[in-house]
């Protein structure tokens, strides 16, 4: 990208009046990087997530999806059936050949869903110092797209907090603060590395199909990571952050006033992944620490988030 250096320089400037002060994260992996965190995904750091595959066991982290499906406003979707060109006929071929497609018309950030790079900004300012004129017109991001992720593999850890808070749900608007996180880890006997995946598990996602199903409960707030643990996360250099809730991080925020200052930690300013509606009950419930975490998302030209079934290995 042509420029770069200073249009950095005039985009840090732009903020630095402006709380928080955006602090961006180019300089670890240069000035044109497309992918931040996800450099930490080495040859070495995947063959030793692999050892810790010893049953076989295959975890679902990603929840069915459809209309009903609670969602940060205004994102819907929904899914229309066709049989096209075969009305009227008995199909193609003499072998009457016939077929289903579907037409998905909706919000690619519903959902289990992992947040690319380009989603989270600060006044306006993006992972790299970027800005919309630099990369994102109405057609699709011509940089930071998750078109360019080839994927996330790793070491997951999954740090369960209903154990640490002792409580069978963690309620909406506990934040998991980095003596949280560092006392959780401690517990599950589990530490935190560069490059990891950790995923936090607070049972939230009964309120959706529970025996005590709250919808609109689920949606309306949420307990998760403060601004203290997402620095703590991003000082370790971990790949990505994922919780079982909508928004990963703690709603309503720790400071009246402040809107999702976690995601501006982790994304603008470290270049770290957000993965949100996991499903981690049945990890939780197997008491699985750490696991294999296998992750490739639809590769759409110039997409800002993705809707992901992402897999643990135990």
């Amino acid at each position: 990208m042509k420029n770069h250096s200073k249009r950095n320089a005039l985009a840090l400037a732009a903020c630095l009046a402006a709380t928080p002060v955006f602090v961006s994260a180019d300089g670890k992996w240069g000035e044109d990087d497309q992918l931040g965190a996800a450099n930490l995904m080495t040859t070495e750091r995947i063959k030793a997530a692999t050892g810790l595959v010893t049953e076989g066991k295959v975890y679902s982290l990603g929840m069915e999806v459809g209309p009903d499906t609670p969602a940060f406003p205004p994102r819907s979707l929904s899914v229309t059936i066709l049989q096209p060109g075969q009305n009227g006929n008995s199909g193609l071929g003499e072998n009457n050949f016939t077929y289903n497609d579907d037409i998905f018309m909706g919000w690619l950030g519903i959902g289990s869903q992992i947040d690319g790079l380009g989603h989270s900004g600060i006044d306006h300012v993006y992972y790299g110092g970027r800005t919309y004129d630099d990369f994102a017109p109405a057609s699709g991001l011509t940089e930071l797209g998750l078109n360019n992720l080839p994927g996330l593999v790793g070491r997951g850890v999954m740090l369960d907090m209903t154990r640490h808070f002792g409580t069978e749900m963690v309620e909406e608007g506990v934040a998991y603060t980095e003596e949280d996180i560092k006392a959780a880890a401690d517990a599950q006997s589990v530490d935190l590395r560069e490059g990891d995946v950790v995923l936090f598990h607070s049972n939230w996602m009964d309120l959706l199909d529970g025996d005590n199903a709250d919808p609109a409960r689920f949606a309306a707030a949420e307990p998760g990571v403060g601004v203290s643990g997402a620095e703590y996360l991003a000082d370790i250099g971990v790949m990505a952050v994922g919780a079982d809730t909508w928004g990963m991080e703690v709603v309503p925020a720790e400071e009246e006033g402040q809107a999702f200052r976690a995601h501006q930690i982790l994304q603008p300013e470290n270049g770290i992944y957000i993965l949100e509606n996991m499903d981690t009950r049945e990890l939780a419930a197997d008491g699985v620490n750490e696991f294999l975490f296998v992750l490739g998302q639809a590769r759409i030209e110039g997409s800002v988030q993705m809707i992901i079934n992402p897999i643990a290995i135990r």
